[in-house]
């Protein structure tokens, strides 16, 4: 199943953001390169996790977190959470397989995020390592995925919140 900017749209109204169905038409040129590398790791990263923590029956997958991270980033106060989780779990990429999320295969990433504690980790903003990358990563990935359309079907949601499906999604029962 592929996801679309169309499902990043839908999944930013389900979360609530307001400014999410421009997909980045107010984006800065004023960042510096350093913003800029910092903004292009973040992004790296949270699509290098989503190929571990999505089914393998999607794609589309950078387009689509690119399009949820574009409303998201907008809301500063939950941007800096996503930001300094980001920064910690490459940080310890790093330190761990001696290179940053976005350079690690697959398989190796799906083990750092079972090191760092985030496969059984209650969500936490203000907690550990673990419970922020499980808050901040896994389930912004996630919720944003599930409450796409495309991302619904997966789970036997035709209609998620948020997405206006019309008299014949609900008149009618599952396929």
């Amino acid at each position: 199943m592929e996801l679309t900017r169309r499902d990043a749209m839908a999944a930013l109204a389900a979360i609530g953001v307001a400014g999410g169905v421009t997909l980045g038409a107010g984006r800065l040129d004023t960042e510096t390169t350093v913003e800029q590398n910092e903004h292009n790791r973040l992004r790296t990263t949270m699509v290098a996790v989503a190929t571990v923590v999505y089914p393998n029956e999607v794609s589309g997958v950078p387009a689509f977190v690119n399009g949820v991270l574009d409303g998201r980033l907008e809301d500063t106060d939950h941007a800096a959470g996503i930001q300094q989780t980001v920064a910690e779990l490459n940080d310890r990429a790093v330190a761990w397989y001696g290179g940053p999320v976005p350079e690690l295969s697959t398989s190796e990433c799906d083990s750092l995020l079972r090191e760092v504690g985030a496969d059984t980790a209650d969500e936490d903003p203000n907690g550990t390592t673990a419970e922020q990358v499980r808050y901040y990563v896994i389930n912004e990935l996630l919720f944003a995925l599930y409450a796409s359309p495309t991302g619904g079907k997966l789970v036997g949601i035709e209609n998620p919140q948020g997405y206006p499906g019309g008299t014949a999604s609900y008149s009618q029962g599952p396929e």
